[in-house]
């Protein structure tokens, strides 16, 4: 493989010492004989991601654009300036030059601006929607971009849905919101270019670059502009936040490259060089954007296996949850609005186990080979035979959510009515065994079976308590520390199911996807959702060496390769190594 292109674009000094005059590019200018491409200005207001908003936005189609064979895309964000041929970007007369020239190929350019809400009575200010669309670390506005403005301008274009074959520019919120949209979606584009990029703590922007550390690397291209006189105000430091996220994007071995001046907040620097950008972004087209796990730093590495990426195993359900292993290396499933169990066959195929389970959440297997289940509906802790099916009835009154069951046999539930831990054991009846807990969702044991961890959905926290010697437990307190989704309206980790690793790391469903801990609680690594898909709810490992991770996440069940191997609770404990830093 070609070794990554981190330095600096080869320009001249003045280009990347102050802020202008800079030299022209001969792209940005036009030239007698090169094809001159079309360019048309729309409205849209039918958007149900931004409700009442209305925005203008522009369509450039190269001369060159065949209706017969996809072209690629580059989205604008705060597109009126970029379309401007007399303003410092000129991206059409750049797109012109480059497309003839073959720099770059046949590409159409949608310029969009952000939206605008009227006020009710006409006449007082309207809601200016560019901060809440742009800083805005979620995903919405790349569905909005995804699911409503591309396929409006793909209506009388053709497009290509290749993700390599797409990109997003912008300058200032406008860079970030394309960081972002390509970060959320990756499955739809590949290819950024941010100009004096706000990755600063307006809606969450600040936290990009730790996130970038963090985040199972993405297959993005990423060119970063900025100048040492850029803004810096009551929410960040724009020059020092870019070289942050360029010194995040090296470490976690993206493809980056950056020019840095001297300029202030403005297009004069990003636009000289858009051209040199361009061709960056899109050298060695059409070979495919990469993830370089040789060039990672992450705990990616470590955990994860080049080219294993998450492969589909059942959709069409209500809400998936609980998934558990079981002993003869089927996976079992629940859905609880259509009350059914289903099993992952060793072959890859699903069935359904059993019907009418009135609304079975959690799931796991126990030491005598029995599929344990809370049925939330009746208020009961039950297991079955799976071969026979025949049910046995632990407790009653929990209204459980998720549990597991102790290589000793004792059951724990959840129950997040009560914000309580139950405790059964075997020929008795059940016991409180905490209710300190702020909310309890997902739980498992650690690999030595020493303690509990606990989700907590509504906080930043999974819930860690001692196992006294009788099994009951003491000492409970916050203890790993979760992400939150930087901009998220509904607060609070959507933490749900977690697993533990053999040595001793702990995987928890949360919004932002799979947040892998350290023993002392820190999160290592993310595996971020599918994309499409919604963040996941539960997880478990299975396979013959228990390698495989397995997610549900709303009516889908994915599965993955990686290196890491699941403890199971109802196997013997094991100690796993001291843990470092």
């Amino acid at each position: 493989m070609k070794p990554l292109l981190l330095a600096p674009l080869l320009v001249l000094p003045s280009v990347l010492a102050a802020e202008g005059p800079y030299p022209v590019d001969p792209a940005s200018q036009r030239h007698e004989g090169v094809p001159v491409g079309t360019v048309a200005k729309h409205t849209f207001k039918d958007s149900k991601v931004y409700p009442g908003s209305t925005r203008d936005y522009w369509v450039y189609t190269p001369a060159q654009y065949d209706a017969s064979k996809p072209a690629c895309l580059m989205v604008f964000q705060d597109g009126g300036g970029y379309v401007n041929e007399k303003g410092a970007d000129k991206v059409p007369i750049v797109f012109d030059n480059l497309i003839n020239s073959k720099e770059m190929p046949v590409t159409i350019g949608l310029f969009v601006d952000p939206g605008v809400t009227p006020a009710g009575d006409g006449k007082s200010q309207p809601r200016y929607n560019r901060s809440y669309e742009y800083d805005a670390f979620t995903g919405d506005y790349a569905k909005f971009l995804t699911s409503e403005l591309i396929p409006e301008v793909a209506k009388e274009r053709n497009i290509s849905p290749n993700p390599d074959h797409r990109g997003l520019c912008g300058a200032s919120s406008g860079g970030c919101a394309s960081f972002f949209a390509a970060w959320e979606r990756p499955d739809q584009f590949r290819r950024v270019y941010s100009m004096i990029g706000t990755f600063v703590g307006l809606r969450g922007g600040d936290e990009t670059a730790v996130l970038v550390r963090k985040t199972e690397p993405l297959p993005l291209r990423v060119f970063l502009q900025d100048g040492s006189n850029d803004q810096n105000i009551y929410c960040g430091d724009w020059w020092m936040a870019n070289q942050e996220m360029e010194r995040s994007l090296q470490f976690a071995g993206y493809e980056v490259n950056h020019a840095w001046g001297e300029g202030p907040h403005s297009h004069q620097h990003g636009g000289a060089i858009l051209p040199d950008a361009m061709r960056w972004l899109w050298k060695d087209f059409p070979k495919p954007v990469e993830v370089h796990y040789d060039a990672t730093k992450s705990r990616a590495k470590d955990m994860l296996i080049p080219g294993k990426d998450w492969e589909l195993v059942s959709e069409g359900h209500g809400f998936t949850e609980g998934p558990v292993p079981g002993p003869d290396g089927t996976v079992f499933f629940s859905d609880i609005p259509k009350n059914l169990i289903h099993r992952v066959g060793a072959d890859g195929k699903v069935s359904v186990f059993m019907e009418d389970t009135r609304g079975t959440n959690g799931l796991t297997f126990g030491p005598d080979g029995r599929l344990y289940g809370c049925r939330t509906g009746s208020g009961e802790i039950v297991s079955w035979d799976i071969q026979t099916k025949e049910e046995k009835v632990h407790a009653t009154g929990i209204k459980g959510n998720d549990l597991t069951v102790a290589h000793d046999g004792t059951i724990y539930a959840t129950e997040p009515a009560k914000h309580a831990v139950w405790i059964i054991r075997s020929g008795q009846e059940k016991v409180l065994g905490s209710d300190a807990f702020r909310g309890v969702n997902g739980i498992s044991l650690t690999p030595d079976q020493s303690r509990i961890d606990v989700a907590d959905p509504g906080g930043r926290y999974i819930w860690s308590a001692t196992r006294a010697a009788d099994g009951s437990l003491v000492n409970v307190q916050p203890y790993h520390h979760l992400h939150l989704p930087p901009a998220d309206p509904d607060p609070g980790s959507k933490a749900d199911g977690i697993r533990v690793t053999k040595d001793g790391w702990l995987l928890a469903a949360t919004a932002m996807g799979i947040q892998v801990f350290d023993q002392p609680g820190r999160v290592n690594l993310i595996l971020p959702p599918v994309p499409g898909a919604r963040y996941p709810s539960n997880l478990c490992f299975a396979g013959p060496e228990k390698e495989t991770l397995y997610v549900t996440c709303g009516d889908k069940v994915y599965k993955r390769e990686t290196k890491l191997v699941g403890a199971m609770a109802w196997e013997a404990p094991v100690d796993p190594p001291k843990p470092h830093l």
